[in-house]
C-alpha cells in the first residue's frame, strides 16, 4: 500500500479495526522473513514487533497509524486492494536494424 493511500486511510480508522489488522495479519502471514515496505533493512517480523509494541489507542500518533498500516494494510478488515487499471499500450513501431559493415 502507497503512503497516500495509507494516510487517508489512517485520519479515519477506528482503534479497533488497527487491532484487528495486526490479528489477521498474525495470522495470516506464513513468511515473516519478507522485506519490510516500511524500512527495507528489516524484515516483517521485525516491523511487526515494532508496531505492535506501540500501545494502540485512540491517542497512537498518526505516524504510527501510516507506518502500521503501510505495512500490514491488506489485512483491514473490508479492506479491497485497488487494481489500478493499465491502459493498453500503442504497438511500438519497428525496424529491423541495418547493421554496419566495416570494410
Amino acid at each position: 500500500m502507497n503512503r497516500y493511500e495509507a494516510k487517508n486511510i489512517a485520519e479515519t480508522i477506528k482503534t479497533t479495526d488497527l487491532i484487528q489488522m495486526f490479528v489477521n495479519a498474525q495470522n495470516n502471514i506464513k513468511d515473516w522473513q519478507q522485506v519490510s515496505n516500511i524500512n527495507p533493512i528489516m524484515t516483517k517480523g521485525t516491523a511487526f514487533n515494532i508496531l505492535t509494541k506501540c500501545k494502540i489507542t485512540d491517542d497512537t500518533h498518526i505516524l504510527a497509524k501510516i507506518n502500521m498500516i503501510r505495512e500490514f494494510g491488506e489485512f483491514l478488515p473490508n479492506y479491497e486492494k485497488k487494481v489500478k487499471v493499465k491502459k493498453e499500450l500503442p504497438t511500438p513501431v519497428h525496424q529491423e536494424p541495418i547493421f554496419i559493415t566495416i570494410n
